[in-house]
């Protein structure tokens, strides 16, 4: 089931939208301001945000702004500002798509339909190197031909570095992607979990080939 996080001040609104989209095969999740709209998308990762503009303790860029710092999911801006300046400056934040109040719950219904097929996730890859081979769908690893039980936060850190071969990933992005936000400064839990990653899968983990660290900035996958 879709999960849609409806961040909106208006009551009658929400309300109305929530159960619209359960009628529609559609899970929501409400907020009616800025900062319970980002505690909720650190807490449940909504598939898709639909989020109003005119919000009580914040503007709804700086919402789509915190956001994108962390998370790729679609943001469709449901607004009662109408000026082209303001559909261009939402979409430059890192919108999706924009609908004007007053709108029609079988037009926000097809944005979503829309939004839903855009993030479609590719196939997961297959990872082989001369060292372990992982398989990212299945979630087996395997090393000389023996597995390797790999944690669920461990699988989330390699999904985000495979997806980026070779390109350094920073420590921001590794914590607030595998973590969440409230998580951005904590460092040391990234040495804690490379280290386990390099003993379980590098040939010789002191002099790690794979798992690379750019000491202050990040780290980089190189298969």
């Amino acid at each position: 089931m879709t999960s849609v996080l409806i961040v909106d001040d208006e009551p009658l609104l929400l309300r109305a939208l929530q159960i619209n989209l359960r009628a529609h095969g559609y899970r929501p999740i409400t907020a009616v301001d800025g900062a319970s709209a980002l505690a909720a998308a650190a807490e449940h990762r909504p598939d898709i945000v639909v989020l109003d503009l005119g919000l009580p303790d914040m503007d709804g860029m700086d919402v789509i702004a915190r956001l994108r710092e962390w998370t790729k999911t679609p943001i469709i801006v449901l607004s009662a500002r109408h000026g082209s300046d303001d559909v261009v400056d939402a979409l430059d934040a890192g919108a999706d798509d924009y609908v004007t109040k007053p709108f029609g719950v079988d037009e926000l219904l097809a944005r979503l339909r829309a939004a839903s097929r855009r993030a479609v996730a590719p196939a997961a890859p297959v990872v082989q190197t001369a060292a372990f081979t992982l398989d990212t769908g299945a979630r087996t690893a395997s090393r000389g031909g023996t597995e390797v039980r790999l944690t669920p936060t461990e699988w989330k850190i390699i999904d985000l570095l495979v997806a980026h071969p070779g390109r350094l990933v920073s420590q921001r992005q590794l914590l607030m992607e595998v973590w969440g936000p409230a998580y951005a400064k904590e460092l040391q839990y990234l040495r804690v979990y490379f280290n386990q990653l390099r003993k379980k899968l590098e040939p010789d983990p002191a002099r790690p080939r794979y798992f690379i660290t750019e000491s202050g900035m990040g780290y980089r996958f190189e298969p």
